[in-house]
């Protein structure tokens, strides 16, 4: 269980779009060379976060992506899920290689509870995070999720 790239990337090229002085916005050409991507998976992202409505795109010469939403609407959780990457979901179960094709702990199993809590507790720290948190720079962002940690989890904050 992990985040993957294309989440990753997905929201660094949101956030390279938000941060954008530009009113035409950036095309994908833009894009890919300060993301360092190729242009083809830029495009692939590109499509996906328009097709989920997190940014409108512009035909032409000068055309480019700008986002579809004030980026204080674009939750995290919801670009992620757009994107494909939950951590864990209710079909894992039932996704197995090998000579079984279910798993042998269908019925009882305590490690589904641990995947679900943990689904469960990313879920919600990533529906309190929007674009907008993350725009500034790394120390900014870095306050403000420490403040959801501790507002929303009652989890102490540990020091970098």
């Amino acid at each position: 269980m992990k985040i993957n790239k294309q989440d990753e990337y997905g929201i660094r090229i949101l956030l390279r779009i938000a941060r954008s002085k530009s009113d035409a916005g950036l095309s994908i050409p833009q894009l890919s060379e300060l993301e360092g991507m190729s242009q083809p998976y830029v495009g692939k992202i590109a499509r996906m976060l328009r097709i989920a409505g997190f940014v409108e795109s512009t035909r032409g010469q000068k055309g480019g992506y700008v986002l579809a939403q004030d980026p204080k609407e674009i939750i995290i959780k919801d670009v992620i899920s757009s994107l494909g990457g939950n951590l864990f979901t209710k079909d894992f179960c039932g996704q197995h290689s090998g000579e079984i094709k279910f798993c042998t702990n269908s019925v009882d199993c305590s490690v589904r509870s641990l995947w679900t809590i943990l689904q469960y507790t990313v879920d919600k720290v990533l529906a309190n995070i929007s674009l907008f948190d993350l725009i500034g720079n790394e120390n900014n962002a870095k306050n403000k999720l420490d403040e959801i940690i501790a507002t929303q989890l009652n989890l102490e904050v540990v020091p970098s």
